[in-house]
């Protein structure tokens, strides 16, 4: 299969004309309306008596998180403590069904959310809501955590694990068994095929084009912009990108696990340091930028209508950030090795919070302490973030490319592989639809690179979206199986069945 792809994406390139402006413009002209189309299907504003419109989406998705909080009192800072033990590998059990650890297991799921929605996502956010956004984002990203958790424990318990010790898992499963035993198995599997549909689009969508696109872009920036050597050259970068991909999802959640584990520390830290430092080199301004981003979401006069256009800006970005109640990471977490599906949904409770608690209030304290806001007009994404970096320190934009490109490389080979299992799930569980979907995921890597922000943001942010519509009411129908679960799990702690090591 390697030398497959090799061979296809060596004639790809030799048989693209010169004339990559031509290329590039006519991707676009094919696929905006597809975007476009796809974006006001399921993007449609739905008006709450007393508060305002918002996306339907957007409004699933904060109600079924708060619904979680509460029903599951707190669960996210209750067990932070017992999370840190689970992962530092303080109950990996030998001899249990999976392929990764538990730290393996979050390395892949954060780098599929890690990624430039972090970096270009929270600029377009609090470029087009102002920095209020900046509040709303952190809330959504702390009452994410907890419907992280029920999707994640859903995934291991509900998933398949087949001879050969490999491991199928995530809402197509946990939708089409639990509905089943809750006798509504027609119901589930249509949820579940939905799903999986919606998934394939995402992962080609917000897993792929969407990373691939603002990689190029900040790579376009600092080379030069529109006029710069790299000018409408974004075929050339996204075949190298496809090339580095291709080389690593063709060995499964193992090669990617390897790879994620490694790679999302690293990327992470240099990421979080440097804008560490811009923070700190802007400290006189620091209780400001606070200042404007607590009233700014409370602000009547606010963007996009006042406070609730601020918090539709805040909470759909958040949502497409850290994919809580998507069901995505689902499909990652349960190839853990665990003998108890709770203990990865303790884990997964960590996603929203170093996502978008951390890495995304880094990014927007950056843009409004440095004051980018007022003097960069006309930039969005990406662009946006690295002119903030390079106010304080003219070669950050060096460093926030290299972060991008590998936020960027980690986010598609983790959705790779969710594409993988949603694309078997639709059409048959073998090797054959595993490599068939893998040539298609990276032949989107080079249309991506080549697409106008535009086009993609609209395609990436609703497919990815629409997702939660089935999922979320599959962890409607499971959270009381989650709760025996916990409970469970809970009193064996207590009673002293299960202990951590020391």
């Amino acid at each position: 299969m390697k030398k497959i792809v090799l061979i296809f994406l060596s004639v790809l390139f030799f048989s693209l004309p010169s004339k990559a402006a031509g290329i590039d413009q006519s991707i676009n002209d094919f696929l905006t309306p597809v975007a476009n189309a796809v974006e006001g299907f399921f993007m449609t504003a739905v008006t709450i008596p007393w508060v305002g419109s918002a996306p339907f989406i957007v409004v699933w998705l904060v109600v079924a998180a708060t619904f979680f909080t509460l029903y599951f009192k707190f669960i996210n800072f209750r067990t932070f403590g017992i999370g840190i033990k689970l992962i530092r590998g303080k109950y990996d059990t030998t001899g249990a069904a999976g392929e990764v650890t538990h730290f393996q297991a979050l390395s892949t799921a954060v780098s599929g959310t890690v990624g430039l929605g972090n970096i270009a996502g929270v600029a377009t956010a609090v470029s087009v809501g102002g920095p209020g956004a900046t509040f709303w984002m952190i809330l959504a990203g702390l009452l994410g955590m907890s419907s992280k958790f029920v999707e994640c424990t859903l995934g291991v318990k509900y998933r398949d694990v087949h001879p050969d010790g490999a491991v199928a898992g995530g809402p197509m499963r946990y939708l089409s068994k639990g509905f089943a035993e809750k006798g509504f198995p027609l119901f589930g599997k249509s949820l579940a095929v939905l799903f999986a549909i919606l998934c394939v689009g995402a992962a080609l969508g917000g897993g792929n084009m969407f990373q691939a696109n603002q990689s190029f872009s900040q790579l376009q920036n600092i080379t030069g912009g529109a006029e710069g050597m790299m000018a409408g050259k974004g075929w050339i970068f996204g075949l190298a990108l496809a090339f580095i991909t291709g080389l690593t999802i063709l060995g499964g959640i193992k090669s990617i696990a390897r790879v994620t584990s490694k790679l999302v520390p690293i990327m992470g830290v240099i990421y979080v340091l440097t804008g560490l430092v811009v923070i700190a080199m802007n400290g006189d301004q620091l209780l400001s930028a606070i200042s404007q981003i607590i009233n700014g979401a409370f602000s009547p006069s606010a963007a996009l209508g006042g406070v609730i256009g601020v918090m539709v800006v805040g909470f759909q970005r958040a949502a497409f950030s850290n994919e809580a109640g998507i069901g995505s990471a689902a499909i990652a977490h349960s190839a853990v090795k665990t003998d108890r599906p709770i203990t990865e949904g303790l884990v997964s409770l960590y996603e929203p919070f170093i996502d978008t608690v951390v890495v995304c209030t880094i990014t927007a304290l950056v843009i409004v302490i440095t004051g980018s806001l007022g003097t960069a007009e006309g930039l969005q994404g990406i662009p946006l973030t690295s002119n903030a970096f390079a106010s304080a320190v003219s070669w950050f934009p060096y460093v926030l490319t290299v972060a991008a490109v590998l936020f960027a490389f980690s986010t598609m080979i983790s959705w790779s592989y969710y594409g993988v299992r949603a694309w078997t799930y639709l059409f048959g569980e073998n090797k054959t639809q595993e490599n068939v979907f893998k040539v298609i995921f990276l032949v989107f890597v080079v249309i991506g690179s080549s697409l106008d922000l535009s086009a993609v943001i609209g395609f990436s942010f609703s497919m990815t979206l629409a997702m939660a519509f089935p999922n979320i009411i599959g962890l409607y129908v499971m959270a009381p199986v989650v709760k025996e679960e916990l409970q469970a799990f809970l009193a064996d702690i207590k009673s002293g069945k299960v202990v951590f090591a020391k």
